[in-house]
């Protein structure tokens, strides 16, 4: 990966307390493992930055080889690599992924 890419990669993770490397937006997810951690995400009342890494190749191909990761979704927290949609549906069914939000000081709904 070059160094430029790297960097937006690393700019963009540590500008934002929540990311979310996705296949389409927010609001119009383009898969459905996007669209779900998009709805727990949301669910949770949590603000979070969506890259859509279908607008560009380089990055869509960068955050795999960035996080050392094979697949899309890719949640990042306060700059951390926390997982995919597997992981991330875990971490909220047990109540972890409110935890890791909430210890890290990201704002999350309380229900």
């Amino acid at each position: 990966m070059d160094q430029n890419l790297s960097d937006r990669i690393r700019n963009d993770i540590k500008a934002n307390e929540v990311v979310l490397y996705m296949k389409g937006t927010p609001i119009f997810p383009q898969c459905g493992f996007s669209a779900a951690v998009v709805q727990l995400l949301t669910q949770l009342g949590v603000k979070f930055k969506g890259v859509d890494v279908l607008a560009d190749p380089a990055i869509r191909q960068g955050i795999k080889e960035f996080s050392n990761w094979p697949t899309i979704p890719q949640l990042y927290v306060k700059g951390e690599f926390v997982g995919g949609c597997d992981i991330v549906r875990e971490m909220f069914q047990s109540g972890e992924l409110q935890e890791l939000l909430q210890s890290r000081g990201v704002n999350v709904k309380v229900s």
